[in-house]
């Protein structure tokens, strides 16, 4: 591949799947807490976290960027406070582009979970709570065993989103190559330039790839959670 590709798109390409991987490794527990309270939990505002999880994928991009922008960002309310506390600057870096791409890929990654913790019957756990197991010990040997493919499909349809998220990471850490320039900021960018029609060609096969793998992977992943839990 590397012959086959520029140093420029190998590198946007190798950027695309580092944010990609770290949206998930950082939104994955949240993701599952979240998940499980959807799915089990009935408290107050049960509809409005559902509504909050589930808005980035109504919301224009630019518009989740922006306000990414307004809270991350050097003069944000939280990325104020970070930057100058801890170091930790989000605006502009390619730690940007990974939370920005945790956002739009977390309403994915929930709902699969979400789906397999249904399809969980919810008599095996109490059958489990009452032999005393605490909710933490039922959910680690009972829940979880059974909601891993699940999980699984939703960190692979996460990962998927995160490598061809745009609209917000571009709003909210620009296109700057080797720092924030990730596979769809890099094919935008060679769209713009004259000759660079190959190039964005190139990365556009290989974006299709990974999507179609990651696709067939968790329809995969999704058959293999219906014959577990139906027993056949």
């Amino acid at each position: 591949m590397t012959d086959w590709l520029t140093p420029a798109e190998w590198q946007a390409v190798r950027l695309s799947v580092k944010v990609s991987l770290w949206a998930v490794a950082a939104s994955l527990p949240l993701g599952v807490l979240v998940a499980y309270a959807l799915a089990r939990w009935r408290f107050p505002g049960h509809g409005l976290l559902n509504g909050l999880v589930h808005l980035p994928l109504v919301l224009p991009p630019v518009v989740t960027g922006y306000l990414l922008l307004l809270t991350f960002g050097r003069r944000g309310t939280v990325g104020q406070f970070l930057d100058q506390w801890f170091g930790i600057t989000f605006a502009f870096r390619w730690t940007g582009a990974a939370l920005a791409a945790a956002i739009m890929a977390f309403p994915l990654m929930v709902r699969a979970i979400r789906l397999a913790i249904e399809a969980v019957d919810p008599k095996l756990e109490q059958a489990a709570s009452t032999l005393g197991a605490s909710r933490v010990w039922v959910f680690l040997t009972v829940t979880l065993p059974l909601i891993l493919p699940g999980i699984l499909a939703g960190m692979v349809l996460a990962f998927a989103k995160a490598m061809g998220e745009f609209g917000a990471t571009i709003t909210f850490v620009s296109n700057i190559p080797g720092q924030t320039q990730t596979l769809p900021s890099a094919i935008y960018a060679f769209l713009q330039v004259p000759g660079g029609e190959g190039a964005a060609a190139r990365l556009v096969m290989i974006a299709i790839v990974i999507a179609m793998a990651a696709l067939f992977l968790s329809e995969w992943i999704a058959r293999a959670v219906a014959r577990r839990i139906g027993g056949g």
